[in-house]
């Protein structure tokens, strides 16, 4: 049987993407698209040669030698990069096929706004996780401790209200619960989920660790949050009684918005880390949010500043192969786009920072070395728009926020780049994001490529005028980023998986790295890989260093 996506009719395309209310929009939205607009993507192109085979041949005489070459250059790589640096170890090399560095984590720039391309915020962690406390220290984001020793954030990095707003029933009303008509048995199932959610917050395990903490690897293990990954997130609300569509919504909106599922699609053991790895006591105090205009791209911008030298983007590695021998070095053969033409780098050590799925096609003979497949590693596909508007949409009763989610729409909704400057009107950037989860991850990369900036303009405009009328009128530009391998779906299953578990287990002079290792996308976990990497290639090379972990 073919794994193509069904040939569709553009009405029936937007059925699927939005829902059989767009329908009727057909024409009407197309009709209102603006002028301009960027159809942008990762390079596909050499990363789709090395796939079908390209492989640089390594040149002896002309590589260059480095302690640590690491390959990838979003957080976790960047991440690792800055580890070295800040222990001292000065003679590394980051490679990264794109020009521009940060992976899904990257953001944009116009003449007057900045604005994400992917991640957008992170919540400000809990003491425990010092190595992410000392990073943001640096960043002078973290400017001092609490009473009780947890970290304080600088007020102008913690999101300011109004934070978030959903719009239900024609209207936009505070916070993510649709609140608006609830029934009385709605609010009571609500009431009786975040009691759920705090005692999972309050539990331990023998060993006196959270069920549910970032970085994953300081949590429980045992069969208690193992049996939770064998179910998904629907059967264990359905399990439970919890039927109110309004908190079923919020909790598919939730797993949508993290992990680029459906929570059908889900892990109960992932739907339930949403709410409870990142409140210390009830669910409905989490950690406060920190965000900035360009989203996570200010972590980016820090890393690249602390390690520019040591940088070799447009630079895709080809070919690594290890040394199996324990003195040998590591031969990675890397293609520069911009000279188009084969590099070379001879390493002590290499640090894989890359997907998973790289890895067969990326490491020498991966399968016969490898004790572990990577055919477990799923991942979704992602569209990415930044609106831009001339004006604010006229609106009545509650403003535009920071977060902004359209009930019942199959995309997550909008962040407002200007919320964090202070500036509540005038012209501003919409980033709006939308998860492929209709089809499989292969589908959904196939369905991407053969759509067309206009199809998801006219789609990206169908999902704003509900909320926004009006909104067509206002927009100058509509760009759009396709992220076809955006994020490690945590599917049933995968979690506690052998799969998962082995495969940050070093392979001879390589080590590890990638948000994907743990599951679930997070910048705390790329950054909590990146730099357990570097520290355990520190502790080979018995370079001195205090750990951060």
């Amino acid at each position: 049987m073919s794994d193509s996506p069904p040939m569709l009719s553009r009405r029936e395309l937007m059925s699927v993407l939005l829902g059989s209310w767009a329908a009727g929009t057909i024409g009407c939205s197309r009709q209102s698209l603006p002028p301009e607009g960027e159809w942008l993507s990762p390079d596909f192109s050499v990363g789709h040669r090395i796939r079908d085979g390209l492989r640089p041949k390594y040149d002896p005489s002309s590589s260059e030698h480095a302690d640590v070459v690491i390959v990838g250059g979003g957080i976790a790589g960047l991440s690792a990069a800055w580890r070295l640096k800040k222990a001292g170890l000065e003679n590394f090399r980051l490679l990264e096929i794109e020009k521009v560095l940060g992976g899904t984590s990257r953001s944009g720039q116009s003449a007057s706004f900045e604005f994400p391309w992917g991640a957008h915020y992170v919540p400000a962690p809990m003491k425990e996780n010092r190595a992410l406390v000392t990073l943001l220290e640096e960043m002078n984001v973290v400017v001092g401790k609490t009473e009780d020793g947890s970290p304080r954030v600088a007020e102008q990095f913690l999101c300011r209200d109004p934070e978030e707003r959903v719009f239900v029933d024609g209207q936009w009303i505070e916070g993510l619960y649709p609140a608006s008509g609830a029934s009385a048995d709605d609010l009571a199932q609500l009431e009786k989920f975040q009691a759920e959610m705090d005692a999972w917050i309050a539990r331990r395990d023998d060993d006196g660790k959270r069920l549910f903490a970032i970085p994953i690897a300081t949590g429980a293990d045992g069969d208690v949050v193992r049996s939770l990954d064998q179910i998904s997130m629907q059967q264990w609300m359905d399990d439970r009684g919890f039927t109110s569509s309004r908190l079923r919504w919020m909790v598919d909106y939730s797993c949508r918005d993290d992990y680029g599922l459906t929570m059908d699609q889900t892990s109960a053991w992932a739907g339930i880390f949403y709410f409870a790895s990142r409140a210390r006591v009830t669910s409905t105090s989490s950690q406060d949010v920190m965000t900035w205009p360009e989203g996570n791209g200010r972590f980016v911008k820090h890393f690249v500043n602390r390690v520019q030298d040591q940088l070799r983007p447009s630079t895709a590695a080809g070919d690594i192969q290890l040394a199996l021998s324990e003195k040998g070095t590591a031969k990675i053969t890397a293609w520069d786009s911009q000279s188009d033409q084969s590099v070379g780098f001879d390493a002590e050590h290499v640090i894989f920072a890359a997907p998973q799925f790289l890895a067969p096609y990326l490491i020498r003979d991966f399968s016969r070395i490898a004790d572990r497949s990577t055919a477990a590693f799923r991942y979704g596909a992602w569209i990415v728009a930044n609106v831009h508007l001339r004006d604010r949409p006229r609106e009545d009763g509650m403003p535009m926020c920071w977060d902004n989610v359209i009930y019942e729409s199959k995309s997550l909704g909008y962040v407002t780049s200007t919320h964090q400057t202070g500036l509540d009107h005038g012209a501003t950037v919409l980033t709006w994001y939308y998860p492929m989860t209709a089809n499989e991850g292969k589908v959904s990369r196939q369905q991407l490529l053969g759509m067309t900036w206009s199809d998801w303009a006219e789609i990206v405009l169908a999902d704003l005028s509900r909320p926004h009328p009006k909104i067509a009128s206002l927009i100058t530009r509509i760009d759009i980023m396709r992220w076809g391998h955006a994020m490690i779906q945590p599917r049933p299953g995968f979690v506690f998986s052998e799969a998962r578990l082995s495969a940050a287990k070093p392979i001879a002079n390589l080590h590890f790295a990638g948000t994907d290792l743990s599951g679930v996308a997070l910048m705390e976990e790329a950054f909590y890989h990146g730099v357990r990497a570097a520290e355990a290639v520190l502790a080979e090379r018995k370079h001195p260093f205090e750990s951060l972990l």
